[in-house]
């Protein structure tokens, strides 16, 4: 071997240990990750995982006569969320009660996620156009009301709604009205409230979106002759799509499951899935129609995360 051979078989010699090295050193890496991990991971299964594992098992359980479950296998629990048994005839049937119950959840939820985006979109727009030392002081008025417990905004916004209350006496001293309207225990009421409750939700993504953007395209497009509408739909609206999105997945999610806002300002009567679910586990005594009714809720809200994760992603390929 001559020593050209020699050396070259030496450097690649080299070559592989110090891959070998750089390896080993990578897997050592990843060991230490996963051990410094293993504590929050450890929580995350017992806090997260295992009571999600109790409600999936108590879901294809038997009802026991007085609450909790009865170790049998029963799918009663699923079926029920759809369907239920005439008590006379033993026939199946639609379960009428459950399925108004979604409806109104959903519809309630897309509703109150398209008043704050009506009603966010331009007031997020009003902050960020406003000088600096103003946003701050507009921010912090948006964000007081997350100062305050959520049951102590609810009674605040029944003394709105009540027969007697600042509405109702308004609009009659105006003269709108001869009668006062009965506005509480409505699926108006409800949708109101949340509206109330959960605009915050929606001003601060979409004002961190319009933040961001370079005014000197809008001015552009009005040296171009766009009028406010074209500049707006064609401009504005596009480049402060992500924080619109942003903030209506963080409205339609607690609004599709809220419990104090409907059992407040519905009654008891307007129920919304949250009730639904907390009445099987109460009075109802159907932990596994719970259960299933829970996880019901689970897929949906899952379902509108990942539209969301569609939706942003393909937005990052299309602007780079």
């Amino acid at each position: 071997m001559s020593i050209a051979e020699a050396d070259r078989a030496l450097l690649a010699s080299s070559e592989r240990s110090a891959a070998e090295i750089a390896a080993e050193a990578e897997r050592r890496d990843i060991r230490s990750r996963w051990l410094l991990s293993a504590p929050a991971l450890v929580i995350i299964m017992l806090a997260a995982v295992g009571p999600l594992l109790i409600v999936v098992i108590y879901s294809f359980l038997t009802p026991g006569d007085y609450g909790n479950v009865v170790w049998r296998f029963n799918t009663e629990g699923w079926t029920g969320v759809v369907l239920q048994q005439d008590i006379f005839s033993d026939k199946w049937q639609w379960a009428d009660a459950n399925l108004s119950i979604f409806w109104r959840s959903v519809k309630l939820s897309l509703l109150t996620t398209a008043t704050t985006v009506l009603v966010g979109v331009p007031t997020a727009y009003f902050i960020a156009t406003r000088p600096g030392r103003w946003r701050d002081v507009w921010l912090f008025l948006i964000t007081i009301p997350f100062w305050t417990n959520l049951l102590i905004r609810t009674y605040a916004i029944m003394d709105l709604l009540r027969t007697d209350g600042l509405i109702n006496t308004a609009l009659v001293k105006l003269g709108i009205i001869d009668q006062p309207l009965q506005l509480m225990f409505t699926d108006f009421a409800i949708g109101f409230g949340m509206t109330y409750v959960f605009l915050p939700l929606m001003v601060l993504p979409v004002y961190a979106s319009i933040e961001k953007l370079d005014f000197h395209l809008v001015e552009a497009g009005y040296d171009l002759y766009a009028n406010r509408w074209n500049m707006f739909w064609r401009i504005i609206l596009p480049l402060v799509k992500p924080g619109i999105i942003a903030g209506s997945i963080l409205v339609f999610i607690p609004s599709l499951g809220a419990y104090v806002t409907p059992r407040v300002l519905g009654g008891g009567r307007n129920m919304m899935i949250g009730n639904l679910i907390e009445l099987m586990f109460g009075q109802g005594r159907n932990w596994p129609l719970g259960s299933a009714l829970s996880l019901t809720l689970m897929v949906i809200v899952t379902i509108a995360l990942l539209y969301y994760v569609r939706v942003t992603s393909a937005q990052r390929r299309n602007y780079g």
